[in-house]
């Protein structure tokens, strides 16, 4: 028990210690691996086995558990914050190190339909461009709705809006076996739907970049 306590605060005090010279990303990273490591350590004491063994089986783990932020990433994020400006896309990297796009309504697909809009059309143009750029990356398209209906129409009408995004990027160039898509309707609300504003923010498209690292 006495390794184990020992390992956990060397863990800490290394996780105090050693980020404060970090950037953000290279801290989130730091940080999952600290996690495993500590984690690790208390497996292998409960286990039986070397709490130094495993902590750095815990180590490994944890900073697995993040995306890998790249110069192509950063690059991405900059071109297609260039490319949105102006438009009311919303480009962030993510707390896991991916890279999001939060596209509004108004420019990416009329009510009830699934059928791309011309203003959304070239910020895809672009996004595909980065894509290609960097084969080396997945991504995942995430319709949503507002309340207006019933689960039966927002829920098919989401998934499709997430379809002809998909179908767009794969057309101009990128493997279709990269883009996952999936159709989360009203569920997940960024607002509140009792307004026609609020409506019009949970109707959105998000799509999501991630780099494996490894």
């Amino acid at each position: 028990m006495r390794k184990t306590l020992l390992v956990g605060s060397l863990a800490a005090v290394m996780l105090a210690t050693g980020c404060a010279d970090m950037s953000d990303t290279q801290r989130r990273t730091a940080t999952g691996a600290g996690v495993g490591a500590l984690g690790g350590a208390a497996v292998g004491a409960v286990t039986g086995g070397h709490a130094g063994t495993g902590a750095v089986i815990g180590a490994g783990v944890g900073a697995l558990g993040t995306y890998l932020w790249s110069q192509h990433m950063e690059r991405q994020k900059q071109e297609m914050q260039a490319a949105t400006q102006g438009t009311g896309v919303v480009v962030t990297q993510t707390p896991d190190n991916q890279l999001k796009l939060d596209i509004p309504s108004d420019i990416s697909f009329a009510t009830n339909r699934s059928d791309i809009q011309p203003n959304f059309q070239p910020i895809l143009d672009k996004f595909a461009e980065g894509l290609r750029n960097n084969p080396n990356t997945e991504v995942r398209i995430v319709g949503h709705t507002d309340s207006t209906g019933s689960d039966a129409i927002n829920n098919p009408l989401s998934l499709d809006r997430a379809t002809s995004a998909r179908n767009y990027i794969t057309s101009h160039g990128v493997n279709g076996s990269r883009i996952q898509v999936e159709g989360r309707g009203s569920r997940e609300p960024i607002a509140s739907n009792d307004s026609g504003e609020g409506r019009a923010k949970n109707r959105r498209v998000e799509i999501y970049v991630g780099q494996r690292q490894g």
